[in-house]
C-alpha cells in the first residue's frame, strides 16, 4: 500500500511522534494504522526505559484555578534540559496536563497520566516526569490563589479563609491575596506557624545560641535567647515574617489591617510552594 501525507500526519496527531517513525511505522504495517499505532507505543515505551536514569531537574511549574476559586490544582513537570524547556511540544504538554490537574489528587496525577508521559519522551527524546501535583478544594468560605514566577521556575498555591462571600469580589481582598502570594515565592517560608516548627528544630538554634552566650549571667542570657526564638521563628514562619512589600509590617499585622478594611476576618489556611528541581 502507498504510504500517503495525510496517513502519516494522522499518526502522528494520534502519537506524537516524529515524522519518519510515523512513515517507517506505517510502511511495516503496509499502512495498517493501528498497528503502526501499537508498533509506536512499542517504540515510546523502549525509548521511556533508555531515558529513565537519566537526572530530570529543568522544567516547569504551572497552576489551575477554577473559576470561582473553589478548587484548585499544581503540577511540576520535569526534563532534562533547558532547551527542551523551551520546546513548543513540550510547553504544550505541561499545558495540557495543567488544564487536567484538577481531575487528579495530590500526589496520584503521574501515575494516571504514565502513558501520555511515555508517548511524549518518545517524541521528544529526553526523560520527562510529572514531579509532583496538588488539588486542594476549598471547605466552607474560602478562596484559592495561585502564582507562578520566573516562567514556571516557582509556583505557589494560597488557602484564604473568610467569613462573608462577598468579600472574595472586593478588589482589597484579591489585591491581598496576589499580593500573599508573591510573598511566599520569595520569601520561601518553611511553616505556616510558629506552632508547626519541629521542637528539635529550635533545640538547634538555642543551642547555637547558648555557646556564643556562654560566659553571660543566666537572667541575662534567658532574655536574650527569648528574643533569639523570635527572630528564628520571624524568619521561617509565614505569619510571622516581614512582608516582602514593606517588611515591617509581619503578615499576621498585614492580615488584621486588611480585615479591618473589609470588615471581615481574613485568615491563611495553608500554602504550598513548589521550586523548580528543589
Amino acid at each position: 500500500m502507498a504510504i500517503t501525507v495525510k496517513m502519516i500526519k494522522e499518526l502522528r496527531d494520534s502519537t506524537s511522534m516524529g515524522i519518519d517513525d510515523c512513515k517507517k511505522a506505517l510502511e511495516q504495517t503496509d499502512g495498517d494504522f493501528d498497528a503502526a499505532v501499537k508498533i509506536l507505543r512499542e517504540k515510546g515505551a523502549a525509548v521511556a526505559a533508555k531515558r529513565a536514569s537519566k537526572e530530570a531537574k529543568e522544567g516547569m511549574v504551572a497552576a489551575i484555578v477554577s473559576d470561582d476559586a473553589k478548587s484548585a490544582g499544581m503540577i511540576e513537570v520535569n526534563c532534562e534540559t533547558d532547551f527542551v524547556t523551551r520546546n513548543e511540544d513540550f510547553q504544550k504538554f505541561v499545558e495540557e496536563l495543567r488544564q487536567d490537574a484538577l481531575n487528579h489528587e495530590s500526589d496520584k496525577m503521574a501515575e494516571d497520566v504514565n502513558d501520555k508521559i511515555e508517548t511524549v519522551m518518545a517524541a521528544i527524546g529526553e526523560k520527562i516526569k510529572l514531579r509532583r501535583n496538588v488539588k486542594w478544594d476549598v471547605e466552607g468560605t474560602g478562596s484559592i490563589t495561585s502564582y507562578i514566577h520566573m516562567g514556571g521556575k516557582v509556583g505557589v498555591l494560597l488557602e484564604l479563609g473568610f467569613e462573608k462571600e462577598e468579600t472574595a469580589a472586593s478588589p482589597v481582598y484579591q489585591e491581598l491575596a496576589k499580593d500573599l502570594t508573591l510573598h511566599v515565592a520569595a520569601a520561601a517560608p518553611a511553616y505556616l506557624s510558629r506552632d508547626e516548627v519541629p521542637a528539635e528544630q529550635l533545640e538547634e538554634e538555642m543551642d547555637i545560641a547558648r555557646k556564643q552566650l556562654a560566659g553571660k549571667p543566666e537572667n541575662i542570657m534567658e532574655g536574650i535567647l527569648k528574643g533569639k526564638a523570635n527572630k528564628f521563628y520571624s524568619l521561617i514562619c509565614f505569619l510571622e515574617q516581614g512582608f516582602v512589600k514593606e517588611d515591617k509590617v509581619s503578615i499576621t499585622k498585614l492580615l488584621e489591617e486588611k480585615s479591618k478594611e473589609l470588615g471581615d476576618t481574613i485568615t491563611v489556611k495553608r500554602y504550598v510552594r513548589y521550586q523548580l528541581g528543589a
